[in-house]
């Protein structure tokens, strides 16, 4: 039987993070051969060059697609758009994938999946049917959606939205979110070696902290992040304060620079551009919360029955846990999120999304699948 080419694309550290444990499972499937394309963030020195770590994972990969430039405004950014979607084409001509698997909503994977639409590639699209009002991201997702013919949400609400954009129920699957079974297989670093891989002593009380560009506030990201940092310099000195980079989405590069002068600046802070997969679920085990405005606070911190603090309208719209406390990018109000965070209970919070086991099933649906060229020719399904 000849092996079915699944084509897997990422463009961020994150986005790798959650696909790493369907990756793996891919490669090992004897009716599958894997093709990774990496793009976007992976491929900038700026970044951390982190296509080394898929490289360092095992993975052999078949496409570097380079798109980024110094430009992160939102000419640079469409530019970017553009510049990857001449690479997609190219690549999908050589590769002749029979699958490409994408996960959720940045530009790069809009670019893939509007290239696979032209060379007809189907397209298994993860984390569709998501809402975040507060972020282009929003649009991108559901933009995908519609150029896509296999689709895995991570929860009840989100396979009804795709079928309301009126999908074909028959390709709608709600597996749970995938980044949930990475964290099931976990094998944490101890809180020693972690320490030595981050030059960073953990205090009494410590903040994993991410705040990512705002595509869509009226307030700018710029005004929003200093309104953060303010909140977090105002915390005793004892606080320790762990900073992951903003994405590369407008005025990205800049906010990393001013997280850098912040963390110069502090003692009990560091900066670390990629924890990478491990260091990050290990660093969630030995912080008291997250802070940011990041979808991993949404996502993976729950399963740690740790706090949430979810900072402006970047995340508005998805389903949350109990964990989870929302406030607006004012010094005050973060402040006030970061008090009652260390007063809650989080032990018997329930993720809503899934119970880690994703993987085992979008490679089953994927495999249900006899013929995926059949699924191209799309009718529009009314509710």
């Amino acid at each position: 039987m000849k092996k079915r080419k699944i084509c897997v694309v990422t463009g961020s550290r994150a986005e790798y993070g959650l696909l790493h444990c369907l990756m793996k499972e891919i490669r090992k499937d004897r009716s599958f051969h894997l093709q990774v394309i990496v793009t976007g963030t992976h491929l900038s020195a700026v970044f951390g060059s982190t296509y080394r770590d898929i490289e360092r994972n095992g993975f052999k990969i078949a496409r570097k697609i380079p798109i980024l430039t110094s430009d992160n405004s939102a000419t640079g950014v469409t530019q970017a758009l553009g510049k990857a979607v001449i690479g997609y084409a190219k690549a999908f001509k050589d590769l002749k994938p029979d699958w490409l698997v994408v996960l959720g909503d940045r530009y790069e994977i809009l670019a893939a999946v509007e290239a696979a639409l032209i060379a007809k590639v189907p397209v298994a699209h993860l984390a569709g049917g998501d809402i975040t009002e507060g972020a282009i991201d929003d649009s991108i997702r559901h933009a995908i959606t519609k150029m896509s013919h296999l689709h895995f949400a991570t929860h009840a609400a989100a396979a009804r939205r795709i079928r309301q954009l009126g999908e074909d129920p028959k390709t709608v699957f709600c597996p749970g979110h995938i980044g949930l079974d990475a964290i099931r297989l976990l094998k944490p670093e101890s809180r020693r070696d972690l320490e030595r891989d981050l030059r960073f002593r953990f205090r009494e009380r410590n903040l994993l902290v991410t705040f990512h560009p705002v595509t869509l506030d009226p307030v700018p990201s710029m005004e929003q992040l200093e309104e953060l940092l303010a909140a977090l310099h105002g915390l005793k000195r004892d606080m320790g304060l762990i900073f992951t980079a903003s994405n590369a989405d407008a005025d990205g590069s800049k906010m990393n620079l001013r997280i850098r002068r912040f963390v110069e600046r502090h003692p009990n802070a560091c900066f670390i551009h990629s924890l990478g997969q491990r260091r990050y679920l290990s660093t969630l085990r030995y912080v008291d919360a997250v802070v940011g405005n990041s979808s991993s606070g949404i996502y993976e911190a729950p399963s740690f029955r740790i706090p949430t603090i979810n900072i402006g309208s970047r995340q508005e719209g998805r389903v949350q846990a109990k964990s989870v406390i929302n406030c607006l990018a004012k010094r005050v109000f973060i402040q006030r999120a970061i008090e009652k965070a260390f007063l809650m209970d989080c032990s018997r919070v329930v993720n809503p999304y899934g119970d880690g086991r994703a993987t085992a099933r979008i490679i089953r649906s994927i495999k249900s699948i006899r013929d995926p060229k059949s699924l191209l020719k799309k009718k529009f399904r009314s509710l």
